[in-house]
């Protein structure tokens, strides 16, 4: 189980000549472990998006406890990387196909001057925000879906219907979380959702619109994409 900062990052995944968090755990871990060393992630986040509970699967010839992986890659992993727990999994294990789901959190800070503890982990939106028209309009997106809508182009080859099992938009003061539970997501899904209520919370749009962009399957009739840097996997979901 992994948490970091993706702020430094192009990402979860492997990419030629970009640093993202896979390949700097993958030469961590064959640095220590060997050549061999394969690590596959249960969500593969974004550039800019963050992670309280990653999980992961590694895959090593080399004999060591989980205990001892633990400590060995924490050493050599820069400090906005942590692995968390480690626990042996039972042979041919795949953290990602073995996912039920994830749950995932957008945090906004609504006060009228941005708080500097929140820069790397918050959408600064200073106006006020109608949270019970958010509500409203994103109660329409729950349950089993085609949400092509709110794909980005290089995700729209997947299969777009997904089961969305919880909405929640939560305020504490001048702090705003939407939280987002799904069996999968899309390519930018978690962050188009977003974008689209703050429009509704904004008054650009009203609460039943929503449920009109998910039935149009465009991603033109959505709302904007929100910025990559308020959105964090909290959780992967795995058979009891």
């Amino acid at each position: 189980m992994l948490s970091y900062d993706g702020t430094d990052y192009h990402g979860w995944q492997v990419q030629a000549g970009a640093r993202t968090v896979q390949g700097t755990l993958v030469q961590a871990a064959r640095r220590r472990f060997g050549a061999d060393t394969r690590v596959t992630g249960a969500s593969r986040t974004d550039a800019g998006v963050h992670a309280l509970r990653q999980a992961a699967s590694l895959t090593t010839a080399a004999r060591i406890t989980a205990a001892g992986l633990r400590g060995a890659l924490n050493a050599d992993l820069p400090r906005d990387i942590r692995v968390l727990d480690a626990r042996e999994a039972p042979a041919g294990f795949d953290a990602r196909r073995a996912a039920l789901g994830k749950r995932y959190v957008y945090l906004i800070d609504g006060g009228l001057i941005a708080s500097p503890l929140l820069s790397r982990y918050a959408w600064h939106i200073p106006q006020p925000l109608d949270v019970a028209a958010m509500r409203q309009a994103l109660a329409a997106l729950r349950g089993r879906h085609d949400f092509g809508a709110f794909c980005a182009a290089p995700g729209r080859e997947k299969d777009p219907v997904c089961v969305v099992r919880a909405l929640h938009v939560i305020r504490r003061k001048e702090r705003l979380a939407v939280w987002l539970s799904a069996d999968r997501y899309l390519h930018h899904m978690a962050r188009n959702i977003v974008g689209s209520a703050v429009a509704v919370g904004r008054g650009a749009r009203d609460a039943g619109w929503l449920g009109a962009v998910r039935e149009s399957r465009d991603r033109r009739q959505a709302g904007p994409t929100a910025p990559a840097l308020g959105l964090t996997l909290v959780r992967v979901m795995y058979p009891r």
